[in-house]
């Protein structure tokens, strides 16, 4: 796997005494779907903006395919599919209008575009509603359509903010799979998020964003190594009275596990650890019938980094 698909290295914006993107240096490879996490406020969409040369960096190189969105933006706008977190389009115009008129923005013919937004209108889920206009669309149908937009003219490297908000259960996994089989055919994908636990699906590794600047990987890697809580559930009985088996099984003070409704809250030190345990309670005879981390890794690693910065 190469590494060519975005490069930022040092780079740095700020708004007056904002200092937004203070230092950010990370790659994202083609072939693979990369992660963007961070808090509100911790220059995310700033980072995005000027990956998409939309907004010039106060210092910094980055390089889209090998390319400077600063030095050649019309270069690197031809190689990019951007998806901003709302739709921001001409709400008049119908679904394949839209995506048609983003298509010859994008210097595709007429007939190409056309057959273009009747193949991308298919992919997200919007053929019902392609000559419906844009401002009747839901929130969803709305990201729907910005992905659509965004993959008008093929391009080999994505930004996506936010392409998850507002759509429902089946149209997550529709897009999962979507982004899985972009990656698949070569193409970089870089993806901000909140929903965690949807980004942990799909993301083959992540950056993560902490006031403006890219964490360290060794930070990250102690983070994703500290203790992690796992969700323990017996078939037969509910937690209260499951609390002293498992304790009893896992030679732990039952006065010390937390029941969270139905579950009992118990942390391990390491993934070697929880295997382990759940061995003992199955060896115990108990009769598990849920053992689950309680967060995603990367969940687990957010918070971490997150509580470590405050």
């Amino acid at each position: 796997m190469t590494t060519s698909g975005i490069v930022a290295e040092g780079v740095r914006r700020s708004f007056g005494q904002v200092h937004a993107v203070r230092d950010v240096t990370f790659q994202a490879p083609e072939g693979a779907v990369t992660g963007l996490v961070g808090p509100n406020g911790s220059g995310k969409t700033t980072l995005l903006l000027m990956l998409a040369s939309l907004l010039a960096p106060d210092a910094g190189t980055i390089r889209i395919a090998d390319v400077d969105p600063i030095a050649e933006p019309a270069a690197a706008r031809a190689l990019l599919g951007w998806m901003p977190d709302s739709l921001g389009a001409w709400p008049s115009l119908t679904a394949r209008e839209t995506i048609v008129m983003t298509g010859r923005l994008s210097g595709l013919t007429k007939a190409t575009a056309g057959e273009r937004a009747a193949v991308l209108l298919g992919t997200v889920g919007l053929e019902d509603l392609a000559d419906a206009p844009a401002k009747v669309l839901s929130r969803g149908q709305k990201q729907r359509l910005g992905l659509a937009r965004a993959l008008v003219h093929d391009p080999k490297v994505l930004l996506l903010d936010e392409p998850a908000s507002g759509l429902d259960p089946q149209a997550r996994i529709d897009l999962r799979v979507l982004l899985r089989r972009l990656a698949a055919e070569g193409r970089t994908v870089l993806i901000s998020s909140h929903i965690l636990s949807e980004l942990e699906e799909v993301v083959d590794d992540a950056v993560f964003l902490l006031r403006g600047e890219t964490v360290r990987a060794d930070r990250v890697a102690q983070a994703a190594n500290r203790a992690r809580t796992w969700r323990i559930r017996l078939a037969d009985r509910d937690a209260t009275a499951a609390a002293l088996p498992v304790a009893q099984a896992l030679d732990l003070d039952v006065a010390t596990l937390p029941i969270d409704r139905r579950d009992l809250l118990v942390s391990f030190a390491t993934d070697a650890d929880a295997a382990r345990g759940l061995a003992a309670l199955i060896g115990g005879g108990l009769p598990v019938a849920e053992f689950s981390a309680a967060t995603g890794l990367l969940e687990h690693t957010f918070l971490d980094l997150e509580g470590g910065a405050r």
